[in-house]
């Protein structure tokens, strides 16, 4: 072996105690390497890395810096249960992750080729921000990101994994995702950090109690799912993908379950998870499970806007994208949180071609001065846009109240419904008996012998001709009244009567949905 070979061999090993060192400091962090991310995400040996030895060219202020191969993110295609997808993995080990401007140029190649392609993307964040060194050539670089991210949305699924901090302008990566992941504990995402916050107001408080995980899952709405560990994360990103298309011009995958047929039964369980009393709540979850395919729901959002449930599930092998309220919070009432959720993920849905089925019983939006005074309006109306825009096929079953504005929202066939259900035991109104009666019949009330009798008496009336559903039904507005044992199968035979739905859409740029 000569002197070269020598000095090459060195060189060479020393460059792997290195690695090993920044990869064990990853660990001592509680986080895995930027490749170990990737290799727990992708099919083995499927990956492919792009670019590896792209480094930073850029000095500024008279400042040189340290030329890094890689420049802190790995890039490349992979495939996850043998469907193609694109990705890029940033390294907290390298720089902090800071996005520099070769770096961002990698992520932008991703992006573009994702979209080309017609494949998922998918970025795993853990990034202290823009690189300060390289000056706006950092920020040109999350510009670029940003205007590819908004290009490729609706055409491929994007999906964030923050699994470290997500600063600055980092954080905007999710915030333009389809879908945002986070684990407790390693997971961060804020604009400005805590010492900024402390600088300009005085307030003390942590990253974790800032931007943490528990924060973006249950307070803001910025993130979709919560996992203890990457293992899981990364497992459930999985999941997500397996109900999901390719791009906008396929469909979801079909996926029958072997079993299947043996639940296509009459099902009387629903008599007995939902309450004949409508001042009763009950577990919507437990009806999902009734209704779709067996152990196939997965829910979106689930800490967030509890009111309100959102999720992926099959049914008889067909994704479906489910809404529905949750009587056990706030009786299912809809309120401005819950309507960016349904909103969002509705939009979502008609993006990707997935069918909507909504399970509606809510008395309305929730009364009350802070809704209001919050902007209740606009973003009730995001739902109504949502719907209304949409043109997959849409669903809705009402088990027991669908009254005023929220009816209008979730099961009105005038909005775009393509079939509207009902159980006999539902009630369709602009508001409950009581209310309409305390209204309606006000002076009568008043003036009657036994008031209490009058408005009882009213309230019965009010409850057979107008909250009957046979009346929507009579106005053409309801086109089925089932019995509940026959739920599941008349879903699958409706939503199968629709799979081949094509709605002409108005020419026009875009419309201008009430943000």
């Amino acid at each position: 072996m000569n002197f070269k070979q020598e000095i090459k061999k060195l060189e060479e090993k020393k460059a792997a105690l290195q690695k090993e060192e920044l990869i064990e400091k990853q660990h001592q962090k509680g986080k895995l390497s930027a490749i170990e991310r990737i290799d727990l995400l992708l099919d083995p040996e499927s990956f492919v890395e792009l670019d590896p030895f792209v480094e930073s060219r850029f000095e500024a202020f008279g400042m040189s810096q340290k030329k890094v191969p890689g420049d802190a993110v790995i890039t490349g295609f992979g495939k996850i249960s043998g469907r193609q997808v694109y990705v890029y993995s940033q390294d907290f080990s390298k720089i902090g992750g800071s996005l520099g401007e070769m770096s961002g140029k990698k992520i932008v190649k991703i992006m573009e080729l994702a979209r080309k392609t017609g494949c998922p993307l998918i970025g795993i964040i853990d990034s202290g921000g823009a690189r300060i060194q390289e000056g706006i050539a950092s920020l040109d670089g999350y510009a670029d990101i940003f205007k590819n991210m908004v290009k490729s949305s609706g055409v491929v699924p994007q999906i964030s994994i923050v699994v470290g901090p997500s600063a600055g302008g980092a954080s905007y990566s999710p915030g333009l995702s389809d879908f945002v992941f986070m684990v407790e504990g390693i997971s961060q995402m804020y604009i400005t950090g805590p010492e900024v916050i402390k600088a300009v107001s005085g307030e003390e408080i942590s990253f974790e109690q800032l931007g943490g995980a528990d924060v973006h899952n249950r307070k803001s709405g910025c993130a979709h799912f919560l996992f203890k560990n990457e293992a899981d994360c990364f497992s459930a990103v999985k999941k997500l993908l397996s109900y999901l298309p390719q791009n906008n011009l396929e469909d979801p995958p079909f996926e029958k379950s072997f079993f299947s047929e043996f639940f296509e039964r009459e099902n009387y369980n629903l008599l007995k998870i939902v309450p004949e009393k409508e001042e009763k709540g009950y577990d919507m979850k437990a009806v999902i499970q009734e209704i779709f395919d067996k152990n196939t729901f997965f829910e979106i959002q689930a800490h967030f806007a509890l009111n309100v449930i959102t999720g992926l599930a099959r049914l008889n092998g067909h994704v479906v994208g489910v809404v529905a309220n949750q009587t056990k919070f706030l009786a299912g009432t809809l309120d401005i949180d819950s309507s960016d959720k349904i909103a969002r993920f509705v939009r979502f849905c008609d993006a990707f071609n997935i069918p909507l089925i909504n399970l509606v019983d809510t008395p309305g939006y929730l009364p009350g001065k802070e809704q209001e005074h919050q902007g209740i309006i606009r973003h009730g109306a995001k739902v109504l846009y949502a719907y209304a825009e949409a043109a997959v096929p849409k669903i809705s079953l009402i088990l027991r109240k669908a009254y005023g504005g929220a009816y209008i929202a979730l099961a009105s066939r005038l909005l775009g419904y393509d079939k509207v259900i009902a159980w006999p035991s539902s009630q369709i109104a602009v508001m409950g008996p009581k209310q309409a009666a305390r209204i309606i019949f006000k002076r009568e009330i008043a003036e009657s012998d036994n008031p209490k009798k009058t408005e009882k008496e009213k309230i019965e009336q009010l409850r057979e001709i107008f909250l009957n559903p046979y009346e929507a039904a009579k106005m053409g507005q309801v086109d089925l009244i089932i019995h509940p044992k026959d739920t599941r199968n008349i879903l699958i035979k409706c939503l199968e009567s629709l799979l081949n739905k094509r709605e002409q859409r108005i020419p026009r740029k875009h419309g201008n949905i009430p943000l």
